[in-house]
């Protein structure tokens, strides 16, 4: 099935319902954002040649006209390949590059960066911003009335997520995995309805975009805040006004929200559902969230590879204080998504009882097709159809999980991951670096900051400034390190590996 049906049947059904707005604005209601869309794949394959199977690139900032693309792309039976726009124009521009986009749909504040990187993007790709003249001539017309029929297996979203081990991976997402992960939303988050209002305060691109779909079945509001992404004051403003919001967030979000809502002493009213996940929750911020906000709050664990979908801790287990293992329950990522199964495994691979610590390895119907031309990496991540995660984490009798650990190096800055070998490779470009290893710190605010450790070629002199904007001229900002520790040397095991723990430790001490 095509996912871009359940837009189809909703404005058949709910023509005139509000679909897209911008803060409070209409944008458009369901007949027009569903004749947009079919406008939009009409023009991508009338004119620039798009054909089933072929991807289409999305940079831009959140807007209305994002969600418009993305139905347009699998309207014709396209591939969307989401891109952060936080990202560097060269990052992006290797994404277009590895994925084979023949377009890429931009906005007025990403089409720089991808010119400027012109000469990384394959060969022959358009650019097309959703800020011009052209693309309002591309939604204006009209296209077929239903979207190309596509197999479950079909593959729809093409999300580009880094490992440790070099450049980042294409993880191919499926029109059933998306069907899959939708009707987990509606078993296990939240239960959409008409009245909703889907808040985009964080990058559609990401968890916060695949949330469209429960609430697009329903026909319910899509709302994009007009400063484009997440401000307290303005977040609690809508909820006040357009009530039933639903809104996804990170744990360094909705610290801030309560932070807001504290000082303006209210309590989030209006705001229905906050689903937090992507990073840790640390329980004196969830408590204190609730305390002030009331039973708000739903938290979903998943990766790029499942997405939103491994485990869910509901509304309900927040809520139920009287229980004698609440506390352990709210510092739980829940129980497996209805589509799911969770097992905790040792090194090699053997499932390991009730209680024991190991890696977390899910499986399901949300869980990936593989990744795009990457078969190692696929090898290595999918056993028997067992995801392996590289999450470290126990569950308890009653099915819990909690994550202690991370296998891998990934730090989590404000909920976006951001991958040290990324952040070294960089820095080693420089001629004053003679080694680097970059390691997550924690930090009350970010969750945790990058922490660069470097040691220099002899007779350089320490300069923070330099290589920040080093760091700049490849790399996103907010993956630049936060701080700079300058050591004499790193310490290494027998093998000549850099230790990131003994990094860790040292961080450790000089904060205390």
């Amino acid at each position: 099935m095509n996912i871009a049906e359940w837009l189809a049947a909703t404005a058949r059904a709910r023509p005139e319902a509000p679909a897209l707005l911008t803060g409070f604005e209409r944008d458009a209601d369901y007949r027009t954002f569903a004749r947009r869309a079919a406008s939009l794949g009409a023009a991508l394959a009338r004119d620039h040649g798009i054909s089933p199977g072929d991807r289409v690139a999305l940079f831009a900032g959140n807007c209305t006209q994002y969600l418009e693309c993305l139905y347009g792309i699998w309207w014709i039976g396209a591939v969307a390949i989401p891109i952060n726009a936080k990202l560097h124009g060269r990052e992006a521009a290797w994404i277009c590059s590895n994925g084979g986009a023949g377009l890429a749909f931009v906005s007025s504040d990403t089409i720089g960066a991808l010119i400027e990187a012109r000469d990384d993007l394959p060969s022959g790709m358009k650019m097309l911003s959703v800020d011009s003249d052209d693309y309002g001539k591309m939604r204006g017309g009209e296209g077929p009335p239903s979207p190309l029929e596509r197999e479950d297996d079909d593959l729809a979203w093409l999300f580009y997520t880094s490992g440790t081990t070099g450049r980042p991976k294409g993880v191919m997402i499926s029109h059933g995995n998306l069907v899959a992960m939708s009707l987990c939303y509606m078993a296990d988050v939240d239960h959409a309805t008409p009245e909703d209002a889907a808040l985009y305060a964080a990058p559609i691109s990401h968890g916060a975009g695949l949330y469209n779909f429960p609430i697009t079945r329903m026909g319910g509001r899509h709302v994009v805040p007009e400063s484009g992404g997440f401000d307290p004051d303005e977040v609690l403003n809508l909820g006040r006004q357009l009530d039933n919001v639903v809104m996804f967030a990170a744990p360094t979000m909705v610290r801030r929200l309560v932070d807001a809502a504290k000082k303006r002493g209210e309590n989030g009213e209006g705001l229905r559902t906050i689903i937090y996940g992507g990073g840790p929750m640390y329980l004196a911020d969830i408590r204190d969230a609730i305390a002030t906000m009331g039973q708000r709050f739903v938290q979903i664990y998943g990766q790029g590879e499942s997405p939103m979908t491994i485990t869910a801790l509901s509304r309900d287990w927040h809520r139920r204080t009287e229980h004698p293992r609440y506390l352990e329950r709210l510092t739980s990522v829940g129980t497996a998504q209805s589509v799911m199964r969770v097992r905790i495994t040792d090194k090699d691979g053997n499932p390991l009882a009730a209680g024991e610590t190991g890696e977390v390895e899910a499986k399901g119907a949300a869980v990936m097709l593989g990744y795009w031309n990457n078969p190692k990496a696929n090898a290595e991540t999918l056993k028997d159809g067992w995801l392996r995660t590289g999450d470290v984490g126990r569950l308890d009798e009653d099915g819990f999980l909690t994550l202690s650990d991370r296998s891998k190096d990934v730090i989590i800055s404000g909920g976006t991951n951001i991958y040290p070998r990324e952040v070294e490779e960089a820095l080693l470009t420089h001629p004053d670096v003679r080694e680097v290893s970059a390691i997550g710190v924690p930090d009350p605010d970010w969750g945790e900051i990058v922490v660069a450790c470097v040691v220099l070629e002899k007779g350089a002199v320490a300069d923070d400034g330099k290589l920040d904007a080093h760091c700049l001229a490849s790399i996103a900002r907010f993956k630049r390190p936060k701080r700079y520790v300058y050591l004499d040397a790193l310490p290494k095991n027998n093998y000549g590996k850099v230790l990131k723990t003994s990094l860790r430790e040292m961080m450790k001490k000089q904060e205390g």
